[in-house]
């Protein structure tokens, strides 16, 4: 019978480029993959900036016009909390209902890179991008911080703004009960160099 250390090895192998194990470890048959997790975390990575990026073209959202972050995360923090989410809900979404509660969401900026690092017990499809969308709109002051509260009543994906592209979306983990006795969680991508 193989080792950890042989499987975790061998998978990483047969894996594409851009897909790493990091550890591996049994578990029982009480586990789920995505019905035992608590919560979920991404980080959504904009390059506002006038010229478009280089090097990390696909892998950051590039956004020309100038963001306002603490107007974002005004904005934002009115997400915190159970609701309904609609109005970042995408078309397709085949989630029986659109309550969730988001956990954390804080909006920072170093030099021209702007994170949205969010946090929820589950997520809708597209729901991070979607806000994304929505906060741009804010934070070129085309929208104010309030908008985000008419958006949570109004319960209507046409109300809110555009689908964020999925260029600087990652995930960055997932929170399960300490019951199941998993290693500790990965950092975000950060490209504030």
């Amino acid at each position: 019978m193989r080792d950890e250390k042989a499987w975790r090895m061998g998978c990483n192998t047969n894996l594409p480029d851009n897909i790493v194990l990091r550890w591996i470890q049994p578990m029982g048959d009480d586990f789920h993959a995505r019905f035992s997790a608590t919560s979920r975390r991404y980080r959504y990575i904009i390059l506002n900036h006038q010229i478009r990026p280089a090097l990390l073209n696909n892998k950051v959202c590039w956004y020309r016009e100038n963001l306002d972050e603490s107007l974002m995360q005004n904005a934002a923090s009115r997400l915190i909390g159970e609701h309904d989410f609609s109005s970042f809900r995408a078309a397709g979404c085949q989630a029986k209902h659109a309550m969730r509660e988001l956990k954390e969401i804080t909006i920072s900026r170093e030099d021209k890179y702007v994170y949205v690092d969010i946090m929820a017990n589950a997520f809708l499809h597209h729901m991070v991008r979607n806000i994304v969308g929505s906060l741009f709109e804010v934070g070129t002051t085309r929208q104010s911080p309030e908008w985000f509260t008419e958006l949570l009543a109004v319960k209507d994906r046409t109300q809110a703004g555009i689908t964020a592209p999925a260029c600087g979306l990652y995930f960055v983990s997932v929170d399960y009960p300490n019951e199941f006795e998993l290693p500790a969680k990965a950092e975000p991508p950060n490209f504030g160099i």
